[in-house]
């Protein structure tokens, strides 16, 4: 498979687990290079519960990447959708089942400003061992941890 340039992904990233990492994972598989959002201080307040602060969710994000990869920068994101709808240079988003509607609506924004459309790359949840997919906010709420096993 031939590789994007340019690939862009964003998230909140907090409690980084399992299902980040496959998000993540398929940004590098698919891009030369990826650009990782994560979300501002602001824009993660709009979420419920406890989210570490940015700094600490880009540090996180920073040191699971350091050695393995070279090629990516992470910025913070205080919207949907971050410098894809400037920046003409992307090729390829990388979203969950779950922020796919951002994807779109990214596109839709991109076209109107006249850029190509970005290709959409959905990747399926990763499940929790209870069939129920990994998230934050179960791991902030003690059901489960990181790979998904149940507390």
């Amino acid at each position: 498979m031939e590789k994007y340039n340019r690939v862009a992904v964003g998230g909140t990233f907090d409690k980084f687990h399992y299902g980040h990492r496959s998000l993540i994972a398929k940004a590098f598989e698919i891009g030369k290079s990826v650009e990782i959002g994560v979300t501002s201080n602001a824009f993660a307040g709009l979420k419920e519960g406890d989210i570490d602060p940015c700094e600490v969710r880009m540090t996180n994000l920073n040191n699971f990447l350091q050695g393995d990869h070279e090629n990516f920068h992470i910025s913070r994101l205080d919207d949907a959708y971050g410098p894809t709808v400037v920046d003409p240079d992307f090729d390829a988003i990388v979203v969950s089942e779950e922020t796919e509607p951002n994807a779109l609506k990214i596109n839709d924004i991109r076209v109107e400003k006249g850029m190509k459309p970005l290709d959409i790359v959905v990747v399926k949840f990763v499940l929790a061992d209870d069939g129920i997919p990994i998230s934050s906010t179960r791991i902030r709420k003690g059901e489960i941890n990181k790979k998904g096993e149940l507390i």
